[in-house]
Parts: C-alpha cells; sequence; structure tokens
C-alpha cells in the first residue's frame, strides 16, 4: 500500500483539537492532480465542498477528498445523530516506483489504500461519549491501526460486497459498517481507485461520477 498515503489523510486541527473549518481551503492542490477526480453523481443535490489533498514527497498529489452533505464536526453525543454526510476519497492508481530522489522505493496504490484513507477520514470526525482528550490520542492510534488492518484484508469477513454506479456503469465495492459510520472502497475505470466514508446518509443509494469541474467547489 503506498505509505505516503498516510499524509494528509486527515482533516487538520487546531489548537485544542477544532477541525479547520473545509471553507478555508482552496482548490489549488486538486488542479494539480494528473487524474480525474471523484465525488457523488447528480442524484446527490445537496452541498459539495473541498476537504484537503495529500501528496508524495517530491509533491505529486496522489489522493484528495470531497465532502457532500454538512461539514462534519468530531462527533459528540449532540451531534451523532444529526450529522448527515458522505465523503468520496480518490485516489491515483500508481505502480510500484521509485522516490524521486532514488533513495527509496515507494508501494503501489490500490483498492487497500482508498479503504484505509476512508477509514482514517471517518475515525477523524470520531470521538466516543465519555471519553476525554487526553485518551483520544490512544484510541485514534488503535483505531487507525486496526483500519490499516482491515483494508489490507478486503476479502476478509468484515466486508461485504456492494455494486453502485460508478460513470453509470455498476461496479464492486467492498463495504463495511462499524458504530462509527460506514465505509466503502472500489475502483473505476478512469484508473483511480474511490473510497467514501459517511454517516447519517445511506451508502446504498449513492453513485459515483468524475468532477467534470473542481473549481466549482471553491
Amino acid at each position: 500500500m503506498e505509505t505516503t498515503s498516510r499524509v494528509g489523510a486527515q482533516a487538520p486541527a487546531t489548537e485544542g483539537g477544532q477541525q479547520v473549518p473545509f471553507a478555508r481551503r482552496t482548490v489549488d492542490g486538486y488542479l494539480l492532480a494528473p487524474f480525474p477526480w471523484y465525488g457523488l453523481d447528480e442524484a446527490f443535490t445537496g452541498p459539495r465542498w473541498l476537504m484537503q489533498v495529500g501528496m508524495s514527497a517530491d509533491g505529486a498529489v496522489e489522493h484528495g477528498s470531497i465532502g457532500h452533505g454538512e461539514e462534519p464536526s468530531v462527533r459528540s453525543e449532540s451531534t451523532e445523530d444529526k450529522e448527515r454526510f458522505a465523503v468520496v476519497v480518490t485516489v491515483a492508481a500508481s505502480p510500484s516506483r521509485r522516490s524521486a530522489d532514488g533513495t527509496g522505493l515507494l508501494e503501489a496504490t490500490s483498492v487497500s489504500s482508498a479503504a484505509w484513507l476512508a477509514g482514517v477520514g471517518l475515525l477523524s470526525f470520531t470521538w466516543p461519549g465519555q471519553m476525554d482528550h487526553t485518551l483520544r490520542d490512544d484510541w485514534l492510534d488503535q483505531q487507525t491501526e486496526t483500519a490499516w488492518v482491515l483494508a489490507d484484508d478486503l476479502d476478509g469477513s468484515d466486508w461485504s460486497s456492494l455494486s453502485l454506479p460508478v460513470d453509470g456503469v455498476p461496479t464492486p465495492f467492498h463495504y463495511r459498517e462499524s458504530e462509527f459510520g460506514w465505509v466503502l472502497a472500489g475502483s473505476t475505470q478512469e484508473g483511480v481507485h474511490v473510497g467514501a466514508y459517511g454517516r447519517g446518509m445511506s451508502a446504498y443509494g449513492l453513485g459515483f461520477a468524475v468532477v467534470k469541474d473542481i473549481a466549482a467547489y471553491a
């Protein structure tokens, strides 16, 4: 799995753990990507917003996320049943390759890369009830490692199969649910892997499509 995919997987946080508003983020990084971005298809008519892109050490855009619905805050007992959102993660399909400086080898990306990024993305907006700030870091480390293990075992019993339209074509996805929300991942005919996560919106009725004009999301 692409090791540099861990960079930028979570939304930036300010002091005190508050999420940086998505409205402050720009489209610049998205425009640098040599691959198409995916979002929910035209059947979704709600708000859409940019999140962040992840780059390799040499500055190449490798993945990024686009949000749909209500911009989520870190889950708390007061918000857990009210927020409705779905985030689509696009990951460039890349083979195993040398790093730009020639000193290392970057692993190939795969559906597992998209599954891991989606799993960690969901965790970034999750805060279990009755847990204080000092314990959440330990909890996040444990859950992040669990998401990594799950993403590397997409044929395991924790995942089920789900067919959803991608650019109008029925496409197989790996899907799982947890108490925090749902996660899915698959590949497209455009040469990218797609992951998604959400809460309050059913994954079963979703469809994905290439974003025609990413600048319109800014």
